[in-house]
């Protein structure tokens, strides 16, 4: 089976090739024409050769593929390529195996939003492709998620006001206090971060960015304001100064050289504390290693986590942060 990239762009090529009655497609002519199409779609050359043809026929003619009857018309030394029906293209077919497969990939991906409102269609189109497929695919996979979170229901609304560019008047209770706030925010953008849901906008207020955990809003109702785009915040990069979500910018980006043992450095190599983590020294103590980032309540969190696997060296500032944690913590089973 062809698995290469550009496969689904050449099989539509040949596809078109093996349809036109007016034209002889020698082996050459599929090539060129596969090429032409990559080119068409990508603006770069790809180079297929015959024999990457070849298979991409075996492929198409195949189980796998679309069961295509192509008659192969020796013409002088060569032979051109046809289907045998004039009105038969693989785009009038059902799904083939291959297709159904793609398909059920994106939707374990979606299945994530399993249970949320207005994602009941996502197991419905996955229960009639799996009814085609005759394969249960759906219990290969599974990604952690938190089913009983509260908030699960804004994502949603909150969807459709970013989608829509709605302003949204939000009462909201902190962790810290049993009082309501109510926020007026022009939402930007949905993050999931430790299994929890955050909403990111503008407040009307302070005209500042501010993040919402969805388990901590109460209410949210439409606003009959003029909605704020979103001038010059790109958030694929909003997040590459901290972990987590939460961003002081009147606190600077500092380098934290951290100290990991080697019993923990193959964790911290495959799976890196921060993107910025650096090269790493080995010593006869254990792994240096150097990450950039903003200090927050997530950074903090998280280097507690790693236990005695790990030794903050500086800044100062952080390690005496964390020895008041420690202390703390030691107090507890005192």
């Amino acid at each position: 089976m062809s698995t290469n990239k550009h496969a689904q762009i050449r099989y539509i090529a040949l596809d078109k090739c093996f349809s036109n009655f007016g034209r002889k497609y020698f082996i050459e002519d599929l090539v060129e024409a596969c090429n032409v199409a990559i080119y068409e779609f990508t603006g770069k050359s790809e180079g297929v050769k015959k024999r990457q043809v070849y298979e991409d026929i075996k492929f198409m003619e195949s189980s796998q593929g679309w069961h295509v009857e192509l008659d192969r018309i020796k013409d002088m030394k060569k032979v051109f390529h046809r289907y045998v029906d004039r009105n038969y293209s693989i785009n009038k077919s059902p799904l083939n195996q291959v297709e159904i497969t793609q398909i059920n990939e994106v939707l374990l991906t979606l299945s994530r939003f399993k249970g949320l409102p207005q994602f009941e269609w996502i197991d419905e189109i996955s229960n009639r492709l799996q009814s085609i497929s005759k394969q249960d695919i759906g219990k290969i996979i599974d990604f952690e998620q938190n089913q009983f979170l509260k908030g699960l229901e804004l994502i949603t609304p909150l969807f459709n006001a970013i989608y829509n560019h709605r302003a949204l008047a939000i009462n909201y209770t902190a962790f810290k206090g049993e009082s309501s706030v109510l926020y007026q925010i022009h939402p930007y953008y949905l993050k999931q971060y430790n299994l929890r849901w955050f909403v990111f906008g503008l407040n009307e207020q302070s005209n500042q960015i501010t993040n919402l955990a969805l388990d901590r809003i109460t209410h949210l109702t439409e606003l009959a304001i003029k909605f704020k785009e979103n001038k010059g915040i790109d958030f694929n990069e909003y997040f590459d100064d901290i972990v987590g979500v939460t961003i002081n910018k009147t606190k600077p980006v500092e380098k934290i050289t951290i100290l990991v043992s080697d019993a923990l450095w193959p964790y911290v190599k495959t799976k890196p504390i921060h993107g910025s983590q650096m090269p790493p020294n080995h010593t006869d103590t254990g792994v240096l290693i150097e990450i950039n980032v903003i200090v927050n309540y997530e950074l903090i969190a998280k280097l507690l986590s790693y236990g005695d696997g790990l030794t903050i060296i500086s800044p100062e500032s952080l390690v005496n942060e964390l020895k008041i944690k420690v202390e703390s913590m030691r107090n507890n089973y005192l």
